[in-house]
């Protein structure tokens, strides 16, 4: 297997809110011809959207309704200010502040929100895992 993640799906539970959220973050939404689900292309992998029960049929399990997701996505900036400007907007698209962004113990300044299904974002700089667009290209 190699070392990367192709895509990430999340089990939502509307659709149309969730993809109008998602738009409102600024990400590009693929031109796929399908009411049922969306993809977002991102650099390097892809996420992608999903009617939560229709999820669960496709893989053969059941989801429960959960209001805190157990993993977090995290999102990597080149700065602490394009931390708090994506804190931002994804507060104005209607997500919910969890831990405003803040210095860290470990070195970087990061802060998390919750999107409209649950899942914890968390948006930071930690410029050891920085990879801007050009190193992605390069890889």
């Amino acid at each position: 297997m190699e070392p990367r993640i192709s895509l990430i799906t999340l089990g939502v539970n509307d659709l149309t809110h969730s993809i109008q959220f998602y738009q409102q973050l600024g990400l590009p939404r693929f031109d796929f011809d399908s009411d049922a689900v969306a993809f977002f292309e991102l650099h390097g992998s892809w996420l992608g959207l999903y009617p939560k029960n229709e999820l669960g049929v496709d893989a053969g399990v059941t989801f429960g309704q959960a209001e805190q997701s157990p993993f977090t996505l995290a999102h990597n900036l080149s700065s602490r200010e394009a931390v708090d400007r994506v804190m931002a907007e994804a507060l104005s698209a209607g997500a919910t502040l969890i831990k405003p962004a803040q210095e860290t113990f470990w070195g970087g300044y990061s802060g998390y929100f919750r999107d409209p299904d649950g899942f914890l974002w968390e948006v930071a700089h930690v410029p050891q895992f920085w990879i801007g667009p050009e190193e992605i290209k390069r890889a």
